[in-house]
């Protein structure tokens, strides 16, 4: 598999406070990654810079061999090409949405890209999704799991080669949950998924990338090996040990942050 992306001893800071330090990674072409990292681990900052959202204080982040920088996002046929082919689904789907109803939210993308077959690609995208019944609703209305749905088939409608997904099951009840995990082992494109659920991980992605409470990569490969280090799980604060009282005697062992 040829790469797709890669980051270069990438760092950020929002002033003086470092959220991403030293961060080299690169993906292949057809991986699903998860990015796995208590709140604040600098998750959701590192995803805008692959989505060319923010851009790095030191270091350096290249698409497809391009080195992407905010002069090279201010070309119109680039950023257009670059907008289409990554995008970004954002933890709260209420910070997307802005149409009056489920089928222009859909077909808003495809109309400012300059796409033709709009009412194919939204029929499309809005049966795969599930969601044709509710194309002349609006969005506003809509549960947290259908507005997801609505996103996300604005997103795909775009045909993108990258998918980046920010937590994006924490607003979610189990079913939805589920539903979202099969949809998305069945999508045959590069995702990276943002997650601090520990026990979520292995069904997000065959590979995990950990960043630690100091904004570094701890951890890169399987998460099998990763869970049989205890040294690396407390550094990336994802397990805690507190005092259970078993058969009226007090014991003590780590427990995993996880809501699953």
């Amino acid at each position: 598999m040829s790469e797709i992306l890669s980051l270069k001893n990438v760092s950020f800071r929002y002033g003086n406070k470092t959220v991403l330090d030293n961060i080299s990674l690169s993906v292949k072409k057809g991986e699903k990654v998860v990015i796995l990292g208590i709140n604040g681990s600098g998750k959701s900052t590192l995803l805008k810079i692959i989505n060319g959202i923010l851009f790095p204080k030191k270091g350096e982040f290249f698409y497809k061999n391009e080195k992407i920088t905010e002069k090279k996002l201010k070309n119109r046929d680039f950023a257009k090409k670059f907008r289409k082919e990554v995008v970004l689904l954002f933890q709260n789907p209420d910070s997307m949405i802005f149409n009056p109803t489920v089928y222009d939210e859909i077909a808003f993308s495809l109309k400012q890209f300059g796409f033709e077959n709009i009412e194919e690609r939204v029929s499309f995208w809005s049966e795969k999704l599930g969601i044709s019944h509710l194309l002349n609703r609006s969005p506003f209305e809509l549960s947290g799991g259908e507005k997801q749905k609505v996103c996300l088939a604005s997103l795909l409608s775009l045909q993108p080669e990258l998918l980046l997904l920010d937590e994006p099951t924490a607003n979610l009840d189990p079913r939805s949950t589920g539903w979202l995990i099969d949809f998305l082992q069945d999508l045959d494109i590069t995702i990276i998924t943002t997650t601090h659920n520990l026990g979520l991980a292995p069904e997000l992605g065959e590979r995990t990338v950990v960043l630690s409470e100091n904004h570094e990569i701890i951890y890169d490969g399987n998460l099998t090996d990763f869970i049989k280090n205890k040294e690396l799980l407390e550094k990336a604060n994802l397990i805690h040990k507190h005092r259970h009282l078993h058969a009226h005697i007090y014991h003590s062992h780590f427990h995993f942050h996880d809501e699953y």
